[in-house]
C-alpha cells in the first residue's frame, strides 16, 4: 500500500537542483523523488538472495560447476 510522505524546510537551491535533474531525466518532481527514494532504500536483500540460489540450483541442474576462486584471488593480490 503507497503512503504519502511530507518534507518541509527544503533549501530553495536543492529544490531547484532536484527539479532541474527532473527535467533531465523527462520526470516530474514527484517522479524523480520516488525514483531517488527507490535507489537509496536498496535492494531487498532476501530477495536477492533468492535469486541467487535459484541461479545456483539452474547452473547445478544443468551439470555446471563452479570453481574455486581461491588461486585467482590470492594471484592478483600478490601484483
Amino acid at each position: 500500500m503507497a503512503k504519502n510522505v511530507l518534507i518541509r524546510d527544503i533549501d530553495e537551491e536543492i529544490l531547484e537542483k532536484l527539479k532541474k535533474k527532473a527535467a533531465a531525466n523527462n520526470r516530474s518532481l514527484q517522479e524523480e523523488l520516488k525514483s531517488l527514494l527507490e535507489s537509496h532504500a536498496g535492494p531487498d536483500i532476501e530477495k536477492i538472495r533468492a535469486m541467487a540460489r535459484e541461479s545456483i540450483r539452474k547452473y547445478k541442474a544443468e551439470g555446471r560447476k563452479f570453481s574455486d576462486s581461491t588461486d585467482d584471488i590470492r594471484e592478483d593480490r600478490e601484483r
